[in-house]
């Protein structure tokens, strides 16, 4: 029951920020002071709802070290998505034509915010965090990352190989962040500084969510594996690459800093002294 008490809890605030938001819109810096305070709604109704199910303390969410972590997880999601969009425009496929909306941009930062925290809290914090237990980490970072993809096809552009292309490269990457990791604040970084960057700074699509302009006017053009066409650079083939490449770094710190979990009966069988030599070996007399 905690799983579903959890999850209706953060996707409570979730679904009432986002509709909050949304009505607002129009005014950027309304935008803005509401999408931050979904998220910091949702981060302490997260905190509540788990010390009440599971009774221990929240240490996923430490208050210890998390300004450091969120920013150094920030900063990778910019310079991922950077990295990306700089190899999309070094083909030719990404134009700058002037100043965009500065506006505009303040309002994304809210909004990527509110979704950044909710999104990880859901998936990382509840379901990878639970399914790990039971299943182990692999097999947490599998069925999370199939359902973030999933999750993505609600949006309004959304295709099958932008699910696709999200469940590989964002469902793997940010379920690895917190394996090495430990702590959420760090995916919920990178998810931010990954959309920020998108949205806010170089106004492309994000997740064919018919995303407003940020600081940038731009424009995209030419072969949609590069570009990503309508749903945005996140089913480009560069954002695979990059953020693969990034998961296997922090799957190799997870395995480096023993925070891998295997599953619970083989961790169970791992555990028991009792073995098949064993059995075959002669027992002291009482």
């Amino acid at each position: 029951m905690r799983l579903v008490w959890q999850l209706l809890a953060v996707m409570a605030v979730a679904f009432v920020g986002g509709q909050v938001v949304q009505n607002v819109q129009d005014n950027p810096w309304l935008t803005l002071a509401l999408g931050v305070g979904t998220a910091v709604l949702a981060v302490l109704v997260h905190r509540w709802v788990v010390r009440r199910t599971e009774r221990r303390p929240v240490t996923e969410l430490g208050r210890q070290g998390a300004p450091g972590a969120l920013f150094l997880g920030t900063l990778l999601g910019v310079g991922l998505f950077t990295a990306v969009i700089g190899n999309i425009y070094a083909l030719g496929c990404y134009e700058v034509l002037g100043l965009g909306s500065p506006t505009g941009a303040v309002g994304l930062f809210g909004f990527m915010a509110a979704a950044a925290a909710t999104e990880e809290l859901i998936f990382r914090g509840v379901l990878f965090r639970i399914i790990e237990e039971r299943g182990g980490t692999w097999t947490a970072l599998l069925v999370t990352s199939v359902l973030f993809g999933a999750w993505h096809l609600l949006n309004p552009n959304a295709s099958v190989w932008g699910a696709v292309a999200i469940a590989i490269e964002a469902g793997t990457m940010l379920g690895a962040a917190y394996a090495a990791t430990r702590t959420l604040w760090v995916p919920i970084g990178l998810h931010f500084g990954w959309n920020l960057a998108a949205s806010a700074i170089f106004s492309t699509e994000v997740s064919g969510n018919d995303t407003p302009q940020g600081l940038l006017d731009s424009t995209t053009s030419g072969a949609r594996l590069i570009t990503g066409g309508d749903f945005g650079p996140e089913a480009s083939l560069y954002s695979v690459l990059f953020c693969v490449l990034t998961a296997v770094v922090f799957m190799w710190l997870a395995r480096r800093r023993g925070h891998l979990t295997p599953r619970r009966g083989r961790a169970e069988r791992l555990a028991s002294p009792v073995t098949t030599l064993s059995l075959f070996q002669p027992h002291a007399e009482a």
